[in-house]
């Protein structure tokens, strides 16, 4: 053992026997903290973050004590932690079921640019549409950022009200109770889809609906059925589905047996699997049916025939929830502008057509 090991083992201390309450407190939370450190330490936690980022500031017997506290603890610095003291980590976690939905890109592009101009950093994690996944994904991030987007959350409402509890949050084309959220006009872009369809003489329209625990989803059946029931004009519901192109692939026996002469998916990937398969089944589109869907994605306008779909202003929902957050942070000129509804509007193109005949 050399000389500085020696002195070291002379001067560390003894954090063998934890205190019951600290213990309990951080086994609660599943990790300790700068603050735990500081408690069994007996320091301030400025002095903790000076010791950690800092070697050389403080005394050497404190640093050495601070390090042993920590050691006992087992506590994890967060290198992106830039204010220790006061929790802050300058970082937004955004939390998404897809990561290669594109709907996501416009999402992200516009959180990214609002976070950067107040010098926050996003980090961004996917769940993999798993519930379970989500709600392991949530607890490894909280600990580590000021605030949270769940941009498409499969999660129940009081597992959400839980988190949101904890950090602040927000949701996107999700509405839960006492939680912020980023809605779009649903009302306003069913709308101009079903007046559309009808135009072009369409009375028999199917949903081929998204996964069973997403709310947008249910909203705009919702609001087709109303408008089907007001207009005369038979609907059916056809899922819960893989909001995916696959997922529309898979949905197209069951669309092919209700017979109807339009199709509106609960997204543009859904959409396009459907024009997939009815190409494979000899089916042409608008010809032999209508597709239509939702998001208007990098992309959708570059299948053939072209996908009528209802645009959503993607950017704007995450520079609106990042602008939410900051002002939630207290962060200086933050506005909140969420109590607005996005605006969405119909794109027209190729995939839509006049058809009175069944599928």
């Amino acid at each position: 053992m050399s000389g500085n090991d020696h002195l070291h083992a002379a001067v560390s201390p003894d954090f063998s026997d934890i205190p019951a309450e600290l213990s309990a407190r951080i086994e609660r939370r599943g990790a300790s903290t700068i603050y735990d450190v500081a408690a069994l330490a007996g320091v301030n936690p400025s002095t903790v973050s000076r010791a950690l980022t800092k070697p050389g500031r403080i005394s050497q017997k404190t640093e050495t004590r601070i390090r042993a506290a920590a050691d006992r603890l087992d506590f994890q610095f967060n290198p992106m932690a830039r204010a220790l003291p006061t929790g802050r980590s300058h970082t937004i976690g955004v939390l998404v079921a897809d990561i290669t939905n594109p709907v996501i890109f416009g999402i992200i592009r516009g959180a990214e640019q609002a976070a950067s101009e107040a010098a926050y950093t996003l980090v961004i994690a996917e769940s993999q549409e798993s519930e379970a996944a989500e709600i392991e994904t949530i607890r490894r991030l909280l600990p580590s950022v000021d605030g949270l987007i769940l941009a498409t959350t499969r999660l129940p409402d009081a597992a959400i009200s839980d988190i949101a509890a904890r950090r602040p949050v927000v949701v996107l084309n999700r509405s839960v109770e006492g939680v912020a959220s980023v809605l779009p006009d649903v009302r306003k872009g069913v709308s101009e889809l079903f007046d559309h369809l009808v135009a072009l003489g369409h009375s028999s329209i199917a949903y081929v609906a998204g996964p069973a625990t997403s709310w947008i989803s249910q909203q705009r059946w919702n609001e087709l059925v109303a408008r089907a029931v007001d207009a005369g004009v038979s609907a059916v519901e056809i899922g819960p589905n893989r909001p995916t192109i696959e997922g529309g692939i898979s949905a197209f026996d069951r669309v092919s047996a209700a017979q109807p002469t339009a199709v509106v998916a609960f997204n543009d990937l859904l959409a396009i699997g459907l024009m997939q398969a009815a190409a494979s089944r000899g089916v042409r589109v608008p010809e032999g049916i209508t597709v239509a869907g939702f998001d208007d994605i990098f992309g959708s306008e570059l299948i053939v025939p072209a996908l009528t779909t209802v645009r959503s202003q993607l950017p704007t929902a995450g520079a609106r929830a990042v602008g939410h957050l900051l002002a939630e942070l207290g962060v200086d000129g933050a506005q909140s502008q969420i109590d607005q509804l996005l605006d969405t509007s119909l794109v027209i193109r190729g995939s839509s057509g006049r058809r009175l005949g069944p599928a």
